[in-house]
């Protein structure tokens, strides 16, 4: 009976110190538990703005076909960022209103810079003539922001100088 007690002593002995070590093998640096959450992160709206800044930089410098490489990054990653938001809220919906409304709030950004990235890889195809790729992002652009916001309208005007539709647009 002794010798039971004293192996189960033992385990538990072992099992205690390999827990501390392990708890702390990951959270040496408290303020890297959120990878996600500083501005350095590969995930995140801001890396989204980054692609764009960068994209506009090798407009300025002339080097088109890496600003729409950078272009078409904000734009994928945007819409993946989008959909994870929306599929959060949705899971949430009805358990605790707080995520609800984070994951709302996160959405329209996306949404927004979403449709920035689309306006600015439009913008590209026109420069470059070819309209047939530049139309279905400016239709894109107002599905995600609605036909009365600035950049529904702009996106509008857009497809009017394009000459994909023909009556103009007098919205409010």
């Amino acid at each position: 009976m002794k010798f039971l007690k004293f192996i189960a002593l033992v385990f538990i002995s072992i099992g205690a110190f390999s827990t501390i070590d392990r708890s702390l093998a990951d959270n040496k640096n408290p303020e890297n538990y959120k990878v996600l959450s500083n501005k350095n992160d590969k995930f995140s709206i801001i890396n989204v703005q980054n692609f764009l800044d960068s994209g506009d930089e090798f407009i300025k410098i002339g080097s088109y076909d890496k600003a729409k490489d950078s272009y078409d990054k904000a734009r994928n990653l945007a819409k993946q960022l989008s959909g994870f938001y929306r599929d959060l809220n949705g899971s949430y919906r009805g358990l605790d209103a707080r995520i609800p409304r984070e994951m709302e709030i996160k959405g329209r950004q996306t949404l927004k810079i979403w449709a920035e990235s689309n306006a600015k890889l439009a913008k590209l195809y026109k420069s470059k003539n070819q309209p047939e790729v530049a139309v279905p992002l400016l239709v894109e652009i107002i599905k995600l922001m609605s036909a009365s916001s600035p950049e529904g309208k702009s996106a509008y005007n857009d497809l009017l100088e394009l000459g994909f539709v023909e009556t103009q647009y007098k919205g409010i």
